[in-house]
């Protein structure tokens, strides 16, 4: 009977030790080569629309970096209430990100593997990233702008903006009020100003022929009502007051510009002017809840300010009755 060897295995054989296929190999079985060497390897989880992701494009994602059998990500932006735009190139330092990014559309959601030589290098990152290392990457396309295209659009004259076609400039100004309204649902109420002025001065010295003048408009009317409402989160009524007219001029019956002056109006308590314009708007949208309760607000005020004005004159006439004689008093208000 023939012995038996260490293992069970017969005599004459050797056992030979298979190491387990590691997470990384056995996910990179079925993804794509992004790259065209297998160096950035991609899964999509979730599908996404539209067009893929331009070059130098600003973008708005999600994203968490994990290392070879660690649960927890070395590195995401996932816990940020709004994740900060980042600009292809310069705020996007790992290469293998940048290409998996231009691989995506609006709304998808992917997992890449990234080589070392698209990631960290043979250096790695000390403490946190050991050399050679593969790295995983989950990565969500919120969305993206097309900056670079607009950087360069802005910076040329007047005189040069001029020859390209109407839907450019269009397409140009659609990207500074959607960096705005980013801007803006940050908080970041002067920088997101500053991006509607881009849009408004571009559309404002771009002439177009009478059968398309109505596309300029529609475009102005947006970025003024943004200007009105973000000049009343700057806390300057005037300014707000200002820009709501300017889009009444364009459509006197939008209720959006008509209760933004009335809001102008309120806080810069031109009572009559505020209800005057939160009236029409009202009458635009009857069951507006904003409208309306601004309407209650200037009611409310308006009281205070009618108590305010009855309690100066009762104090000013007390004051008289005490210390002066009746002669006197009538000869101040006659």
């Amino acid at each position: 009977m023939p012995g038996s060897g260490a293992g069970g295995q017969p005599d004459g054989s050797e056992a030979r030790f298979v190491p387990p296929k590691s997470p990384h190999r056995r996910l990179s079985r079925w993804m794509l080569d992004v790259s065209g060497d297998r160096g950035v390897l991609k899964d999509v989880v979730r599908e996404g629309a539209g067009e893929l992701v331009t070059p130098d494009a600003t973008v708005l994602v999600k994203y968490s970096g994990y290392l070879e059998h660690m649960d927890k990500p070395f590195d995401s932006n996932c816990f940020r209430k709004t994740p900060r735009l980042m600009k292809l190139g310069e705020d996007i330092t790992l290469w293998g990100m940048e290409l998996g990014i231009l691989s995506m559309r609006r709304g998808e959601l992917a997992r890449f593997l990234f080589k070392p030589t698209y990631a960290y290098g043979t250096l790695g990152c000390p403490p946190l990233i050991p050399p050679n290392s593969t790295v995983l990457f989950e990565i969500e396309l919120l969305d993206f702008l097309d900056s670079d295209e607009s950087d360069k659009f802005c910076a040329l004259s007047a005189e040069q903006q001029e020859r390209f076609p109407l839907q450019k400039v269009l397409k140009v100004a659609a990207t500074e009020r959607e960096f705005g309204n980013y801007l803006f649902r940050q908080n970041r109420f002067y920088c997101a100003k500053v991006r509607y002025k881009r849009a408004l001065l571009l559309l404002r010295r771009r002439s177009a022929p009478p059968e398309e003048q109505h596309l300029v408009e529609a475009a102005k009317l947006l970025v003024l009502l943004n200007l009105s409402f973000t000049y009343l989160k700057l806390e300057q009524p005037t300014r707000a007051l200002h820009y709501g007219e300017q889009a009444l001029i364009i459509d006197q019956k939008n209720a959006k510009a008509l209760f933004r002056c009335g809001q102008a109006c309120l806080i810069m308590t031109e009572y009559q002017k505020a209800r005057d314009f939160l009236v029409q708007a009202q009458k635009e949208q009857p069951f507006n809840h904003d409208i309306n309760n601004e309407l209650k607000k200037l009611a409310s005020c308006y009281r205070d300010y009618t108590d305010k004005e009855k309690e100066m004159c009762h104090r000013m006439f007390a004051s008289y009755d005490n210390g002066s004689t009746v002669e006197e008093n009538s000869r101040f208000f006659n």
